[in-house]
C-alpha cells in the first residue's frame, strides 16, 4: 500500500459520521490502518467498512464514550493488539448543548467539558505512553472558541480550551517527538450544523457559500498529521472559507 500513511495506523474519535468519517476515509485512502471510535457501535462498525472501502489495509471498530477514561484506555489498548502500533490520534467527537447561561446547571458544563475537552485529554495521554517518535496528534476545535453565538457558553469554552490544551501537548510532546496541532472548523455541511437551533431561528446567518464539505476539514487534518507538516508544532488553523474574516 502506497500512501503518505502507509505501515501507519491511526484513531480517529466520532469517526463514524460528519467531520471523523471524512478524516476515516482520507487516512484510509492514504494507507493508513485506521481505529474508528464512536459512541455508537453500529455506525461505528459501519464506519469500519467505509475505511476499508475507502484503502484502509486493515480497520477496527472501537465502540467508547470518549468522555470515560477507563474505555479509552481499553479503546486504544484494542487498537494496538489489533493494528500493532499507533501512529495518529485526530481528536474529533464533541457535543454541544443550546441552553443560555442563566439556565446551565453544572451537570450541563460537566457533560459538554467531559466529551470536548477531557475526551480529548483521556486520547492524549494515551498517545504520550504509546506512541513512537514521529507520532501527531490533531486535534478539531471550532471557530466558537475564537468567537460565538449566544447559547453555547460550554461549547465555547470547551473549544478554547482544547486549543490551550493543544498549546501545551506541542510543548511536551516535543521531547517525545511527538507533534501536535489544531484546527477550527467553521460552519462545515453536518447534521451539528443543521440541527443547531441557533441557526434555525436565523440567531446565527449562514451563507451557503460558507458552508465547507466535511472533505474539507479532513484535508487539512491528513496534512497536518502527515510528515509533510514535520515542522508544525502547536498551530490552529482555521478552516472556515474566510466566514471568521469578515464576521
Amino acid at each position: 500500500m502506497s500512501g503518505a500513511f502507509a505501515k501507519k495506523v491511526a484513531i480517529v474519535t466520532g469517526g463514524a459520521s460528519g467531520i471523523g468519517l471524512a478524516t476515516v476515509k482520507r487516512l484510509a485512502a492514504e494507507g493508513a490502518a485506521i481505529g474508528v471510535v464512536d459512541l455508537d457501535g453500529d455506525r461505528c462498525r459501519a464506519a469500519v467498512g467505509e475505511a476499508r472501502g475507502a484503502g484502509a489495509p486493515d480497520a477496527v471498530a472501537l465502540p467508547c464514550d470518549v468522555s470515560h477514561g477507563d474505555q479509552v484506555t481499553a479503546a486504544v489498548r484494542s487498537a494496538i493488539d489489533a493494528l500493532g502500533r499507533l501512529d495518529v490520534v485526530v481528536n474529533n467527537a464533541g457535543l454541544m448543548s443550546f441552553r443560555p447561561i442563566e439556565e446551565l446547571e453544572t451537570e450541563d458544563w460537566m457533560r459538554i467539558l467531559a466529551v470536548d475537552l477531557l475526551g480529548a485529554f483521556y486520547f492524549t495521554k494515551q498517545a504520550f505512553l504509546t506512541m513512537r517518535r514521529g507520532g501527531a496528534i490533531v486535534n478539531v476545535s471550532s471557530i466558537h472558541a475564537v468567537e460565538t453565538t449566544p447559547g453555547v457558553a460550554p461549547y465555547a469554552a470547551a473549544k478554547a480550551a482544547l486549543v490551550s490544551l493543544t498549546r501545551s501537548t506541542a510543548l511536551e510532546g516535543k521531547p517525545r517527538g511527538i507533534r501536535a496541532n489544531v484546527v477550527l472548523p467553521g460552519a462545515v455541511d453536518t447534521p451539528m450544523l443543521w440541527s443547531n437551533p441557533n441557526v434555525k431561528a436565523g440567531l446565527e446567518k449562514i451563507e451557503r457559500s460558507d458552508v465547507g464539505r466535511p472533505q474539507d476539514v479532513a484535508d487539512v487534518i491528513a496534512w497536518l498529521a502527515s510528515d509533510q507538516a514535520a515542522f508544525v508544532w502547536g498551530a490552529a488553523i482555521r478552516v472556515d472559507g474566510g466566514r471568521l474574516t469578515k464576521l
